[in-house]
């Protein structure tokens, strides 16, 4: 990718980043995962498709009681509805670096939010090597506050399409109570804040989509998509032309 991507990042966030993908990291948990599930001609079977919705930001259950859990959804439950959760440890008082009172003023101390997001998620076993993090910036200041969380789910929760971003993206368009992060009212007028998403690494073509219709005014990501590809994550067709159609769209990468 063009290097001014990642220009404002920190070598060393940058490295980071790169670090919570390794193939180590990938590896183990391909095999906790995976491990005992059933399966398919189309892949791993783990439940049957869902006609609603509906997102949960927390839980109040121990993190014990997670492997619990994920199970029990993963092995069937209603065919009409599908629940999103973060994992209960993604809270401020069991991970200070989530700070929903804290002002950000740079892109390196965001990113940092996303590579913590995406390391605490491989260290409590709760979901792949990728997060992402919204921020509502004020127009007037420029100053950034953390608006929602998210991590990769896929495999806890049965569901392909819970990346990170996606994860992330619904929180907070929860939180609004609105489709959209665009930061306009309904007179389609601006609002005093506007949403960017800052990954751990570079979108999949699903995430990039996912952006794209999200709302969100700005992209930052953080390792690359060789680093993905490098421990088996297939990225699918993401090209330059993908960034230049967010780009046109009014999206800045």
């Amino acid at each position: 990718p063009p290097s001014d991507r990642s220009a404002a990042l920190a070598p060393a966030l940058v490295a980071s980043a790169a670090a919570a993908v390794g193939a180590a990291a990938g590896a183990a948990l391909t095999a906790r995962f995976y491990s005992g599930r059933r399966r398919s001609g189309s892949g791993w079977f783990l439940g049957s498709a869902a006609r609603a919705c509906v997102v949960v930001p927390e839980s109040d259950d121990d993190d014990d009681d997670d492997g619990a859990k994920e199970e029990k959804m993963n092995g069937g439950g209603s065919d009409d509805s599908v629940t999103v959760t973060l994992p209960t440890w993604a809270n401020p008082t069991e991970s200070p670096f989530i700070d929903y009172e804290k002002t950000y003023a740079t892109d390196d101390e965001m990113m940092d939010v996303a590579v913590s997001l995406s390391s605490a998620n491989v260290r409590h076993g709760t979901g792949g090597p990728f997060g992402a993090a919204v921020f509502a910036r004020d127009r007037k200041t420029g100053k950034a506050r953390l608006f929602s969380v998210g991590v990769n789910r896929v495999v806890p929760l049965g569901n392909s399409c819970l990346h990170g971003e996606t994860v992330a993206i619904q929180m907070a368009q929860r939180k609004l109570g609105t489709y959209t992060l665009s930061g306009l009212d309904e007179r389609g007028e601006e609002g005093e804040a506007r949403y960017e998403l800052f990954t751990s690494c570079e979108p999949c073509a699903m995430c990039l989509g996912a952006t794209l219709w999200s709302g969100v005014s700005r992209m930052v990501t953080g390792a690359t998509k060789g680093d993905a590809i490098k421990i088996g994550f297939d990225e699918g067709p993401v090209f330059e032309a993908s960034y230049d159609h967010l780009r046109e769209a009014g999206v800045e990468v």
